[in-house]
């Protein structure tokens, strides 16, 4: 059976008649840019995030420079950030002139490590960034107080963990000002791309809506030098109608990871995802482990299975990133990581024979 490693076929199907009725209505209204729509999708991606304030954005990266921006971060200042995130999060750094520091993440959880953190804070250290990796919080609580004890700020890169919590308490609420994507392959994905920050900070809000718009408040009245950043009509609408549905998308990766966790159990050396008691897990990405990484992703290619590496290359040995001098063996755990990572079909609609038969191939590899 071909199973592909990501579908959109089941979650489109669910809204396909108000996706087309949504655009008839923004084609019609001749409003393209942020209208009405926008305003209501941060009205409710606020709500649903706990915050005060949602600012939609074009994109994630745009969001997370915004967010660092509004923060006052720039040339020189150092931002802590996990060894083994998406390059996009150090990119956001370099672009506002400051300075990515790594800090290796939790062994069993891939997210920053808390114990790591005060090691790597200097004069010059301005912010740290948490990525809730895969779709699991990081350990909130612990990261705010290292924050909070050294006066530095907090931003949340929420792109892969809508919905998530710890101790409770929601991703994208934590931090002083946050930001998330919603890439189409997002939980909750737009139909191209988008994004946006939330904050409980009401001068951070209007900072980060200024940026995004020219470094304008009113039109043709720039108090700023900012950019084109904004989030158009169309996307939020689409937005609006997903987010209704995300709580059952949700529940649905997590009954499929379920399965994959008991069928996969002593399977040869796999290695599934643990999950942090006081977190929980909304599975963007269910990532396995296996000393055998490469060979099994063949195996499973051959048996028409579709995987992804996230992320083959830790962004300290990427050329964008030769500057900072760190060489092969400077952050041996996201080195381990990415030579030993595999992600497996994970989204909603994914069936039961489906799912088998990825547990069916990676059993017969072993």
């Amino acid at each position: 059976m071909q199973v592909p490693f990501l579908s959109f076929s089941y979650m489109n199907q669910q809204i396909k008649a108000e996706s087309l009725k949504a655009f008839e209505t923004f084609f019609d209204n001749q409003w393209y840019i942020l209208g009405k729509k926008v305003e209501e999708f941060e009205k409710e991606y606020a709500a649903f995030s706990d915050t005060k304030y949602c600012a939609g954005t074009s994109n994630g990266l745009d969001a997370l420079y915004i967010a660092l921006r509004s923060l006052g971060v720039g040339n020189g200042d150092e931002v802590l950030v996990p060894s083994n995130t998406y390059i996009a999060t150090h990119i956001a750094i370099s672009n506002v002139g400051a300075i990515p520091v790594a800090v290796e993440p939790d062994y069993r959880t891939y997210n920053i490590d808390p114990k790591k953190i005060e090691e790597k804070i200097t004069k010059k250290t301005k912010a740290i960034i948490p990525v809730h990796l895969y779709g699991q919080c990081c350990q909130m609580d612990e990261i705010m107080a290292i924050a909070q004890k050294h006066k530095l700020y907090v931003i949340e890169d929420n792109a892969q963990a809508h919905g998530a919590s710890y101790k409770g308490k929601i991703t994208g609420s934590f931090g002083n000002i946050n930001a998330t994507s919603f890439y189409p392959g997002k939980n909750l994905g737009a139909l191209g791309d988008a994004g946006a920050v939330t904050t409980n900070e009401s001068g951070l809000f209007e900072m980060a809506k200024m940026i995004r718009n020219y470094g304008s408040s009113k039109k043709y009245y720039n108090d700023i030098v900012g950019y084109n950043m904004r989030l158009d009509e169309c996307q939020a609408s689409f937005l609006s109608i997903k987010l209704k549905y995300l709580k059952e998308w949700t529940k649905l990766r997590l009954t499929i990871a379920k399965n994959y966790d008991e069928k996969l159990a002593g399977v040869g050396d796999v290695i599934t995802p643990y999950v942090n008691p006081d977190s929980t897990h909304v599975y963007h990405l269910y990532v396995i482990r296996t000393k055998k990484r490469d060979a099994l992703q063949e195996h499973l290619a051959k048996n028409g299975i579709g995987t992804l590496i996230h992320y083959p290359v830790p962004p300290h040995l990427q050329k964008a990133y030769a500057s900072l001098g760190l060489k092969k063996g400077a952050l041996p755990i996201a080195e381990e990581f990415a030579e030993t990572s595999l992600s497996i079909p994970m989204f909603p609609g994914l069936s039961d024979e489906e799912q088998d038969s990825v547990v069916k191939a990676i059993k017969s590899f072993y």
